[in-house]
């Protein structure tokens, strides 16, 4: 096998257009493989394997309480506009924070739990206090009983007050409100009646057992924080790995994420802090032991002073518009960034924005996905014009195209030379269709991403069967959409959107000009099956986007050929069986005409035996 180069050809359509084929087809396998093999993968080794040096928590035998059951005991009721829960008096732990506008399924009762206490099978629990320089001051702990002091609702009006005096000359006291969303203060002050200044370090955290009830798709799920001006996303099997993550003193914020939840602890931004990462490993992985926590430079109380410090607890649903809020009342930087809009922010951003602008408008999320696919389509509709363009004019060159290819056929740099002379001529450009692509691929997977990680979006309807567009369409044609009992294989999850965008894709292949190399046409051949297996299972409001899109792209291209005069056959198999053959003839006939041009032109040579046996000229005579 030999391989040709010509460094003077730097601008081949052919190989630029299989390189964009290969890139579009490997993002394709790529994406089909991280869903499908590699996430499950992951999610079935969120159970990490005990490393070298890993430090264990001793084995406990433990049992699962129901939720009921642990939260048990003297208990203050919060009741929030958008939360509902309880607080002990006992150690003050905030761990039981329910949310009331969430369910955990479509159609459940159950509500959103954020915060959970010890003993259930997801704890999940924050802590506020402060911890002694030394062990000569009791300061309050998980144990301590703490008495109300002023008996309020939570709310910020009213809030409740907490004291504990430690018989050592020091009172403590817990100032807790919460405001109309998912937002707790907690002002914590500390009283000192002795005679000798005491040192303190106010500090917080928030732990974990285990990993979150996942669920599906993008965006981080873990310990994260935004500290000293850069953001911190660290996987639970690193935190293991590590044992601890800790910080230089800086400003910030600190907390677990997940896809839709977030529970984030937001110190006094009027001074710096030291963060930690942590994590100890249990024999059961289910059971390991995350935290995150925050601690605050030391406080000296002086004799008959009092000091106080405050620091904010979110624990609630990812709205953006709600966080970005609290940046402003906190003066918390970036604590929007919570939400995991991925790399692709400067497009995932803006079409969060608009996706919501939309829905406020006409009340519906599928709605609002046709019309942000309008949007998208009109913004590229220059350069798709322009591709679609090019694959009229290919078409009226494809005789020609293959005239070429049989006269210089054994001559790859002299055919790529006439092919861009003809190009040229023609005023074709083979690559218009290729940068379209290329454009498509972050935006698709910018619209992916928004679909997957908008808390707005979840459980959102659309019309008819579709009554959640974040997760994938219910029905398939493999049991008649549900008429059979049996169910299907995720794979085989083809609903009627998906069989749309198929129809959608295999219309527009046909409009496309034939490729001229075999790879190519088996490419296009294979792919809207391949994408239509893919993207079968996730979520439908990606497929009804990539499905109106694909409408409109046909529709643009019919237009642009019908004003190029070049015909389209759609709707008639005659006329479309007729015009291929008519093709097919044109192509043919260029070609044979080529080789007879190919045999004329090749120099006679003649025949020296046959002269020289038969060759009746006299021979000159010597001079």
């Amino acid at each position: 096998m030999t391989f040709n180069y010509d460094p003077s050809n730097k601008n081949n359509p052919q190989d630029m257009r299989n390189m964009i084929l290969f890139v579009a087809i490997a993002l394709t396998l790529w994406f089909a493989f991280d869903h499908f093999i590699l996430k499950p993968r992951t999610d079935a080794a969120k159970a990490p394997a005990q490393t070298a040096g890993t430090v264990v928590a001793p084995a406990v035998e433990e049992k699962i309480l129901s939720r009921a059951e642990a939260l048990e005991g003297n208990r203050l009721e919060i009741e929030g506009a958008e939360v509902s829960g309880s607080l002990s008096t006992t150690g003050i732990r905030f761990d039981d924070i329910v949310l009331k506008n969430y369910v955990t399924t479509l159609g459940g009762s159950e509500r959103v739990a954020i915060l959970s206490p010890a003993g259930t099978e997801h704890p999940h629990y924050a802590e506020i206090g402060f911890l002694g320089a030394d062990l000569s001051h009791k300061v309050p702990d998980r144990k301590t009983v703490w008495s109300v002091a002023e008996k309020g609702d939570f709310s910020e009006a009213k809030p409740v007050v907490l004291r504990w005096d430690n018989g050592e000359g020091l009172t403590f006291t817990r100032r807790i409100s919460i405001d109309r969303h998912y937002m707790l203060k907690i002002e914590q002050g500390v009283t000192n009646t002795g005679k000798d200044a005491v040192t303190l370090y106010p500090y917080a955290s928030i732990a974990r057992r285990g990993y979150p009830v996942h669920e599906p798709g993008p965006g981080f799920e873990g310990p994260l924080g935004y500290i000293d001006n850069d953001m911190q996303e660290i996987d639970y099997s690193d935190v293991i790995d590590r044992k601890e993550v800790s910080f230089p003193p800086g400003k910030g914020y600190i907390g677990f994420g997940e896809k839709y939840w977030l529970s984030a602890l937001i110190p006094d931004q009027s001074v710096q802090h030291s963060f930690r990462f942590s994590g100890v490993a249990d024999p059961k992985p289910a059971r390991n032991l995350y935290q995150v926590d925050v601690r605050s430079d030391q406080i000296t109380v002086a004799p008959g002073a009092t000091q106080t410090s405050v620091t904010h607890l979110f624990a609630g649903a990812k709205r953006v518009n709600l966080l970005e809020r609290y940046e402003d009342q906190l003066n918390v930087n970036h604590f929007n960034l919570a939400v995991d809009f991925g790399m692709l922010y400067f497009l995932t951003r803006p079409m969060y924005f608009l996706l919501n602008l939309f829905n406020g408008w006409v009340g519906n999320f599928g709605i609002a996905i046709l019309m942000l696919t309008f949007v998208v389509r009109m913004a590229v509709f220059p350069l798709t014009n322009a591709s679609y363009k090019s694959f009229a004019k290919l078409r009226q060159v494809s005789p020609m195209m293959a005239d070429l290819r049989i006269r210089y056929g054994s001559d790859k740099p002299r055919l790529q030379q006439e092919l861009i002379k003809l190009y040229e001529k023609e005023r074709v450009n083979p690559m218009a269709g290729c940068f379209p692509l290329l454009l498509q691929i972050p935006i698709f997977f910018a619209v992916y991403k928004v679909i997957s990680i908008s808390i707005e979006m979840r459980h959102a309807p659309f019309f008819g069967w579709i009554e959640d567009l974040s997760v994938r369409d219910p029905l398939s044609v493999f049991n008649l959409f549900g008429a059979l009992p049996f169910d299907v294989p995720t794979f085989m999850h083809i609903g009627p959107w998906s069989v749309a965008m198929l129809l959608m894709m295999l219309i527009q292949k046909q409009m496309n000009p034939p490729p001229q190399d075999q790879i190519q046409k088996d490419i296009a051949n294979y792919m809207p099956w391949m994408m239509t297996i893919v993207l079968c299972s996730f979520p439908s409001g990606l497929v009804i986007y990539w499905t109106f899109s694909n409408l409109i792209s046909v529709i643009q291209q019919y237009v642009i050929m019908r004003m190029m005069h070049v015909p389209v056959y759609l709707f008639s198999k005659d006329e479309a069986l007729a015009y291929a053959e008519a093709q097919n003839i044109a192509v043919t006939q260029a070609s044979e005409r080529a080789k007879a041009d190919m045999e004329e032109s090749k120099p006679k040579i003649k025949d020296n035996v046959k002269e020289a046996l038969f060759d009746d000229t006299p021979p000159k005579k010597e001079s």
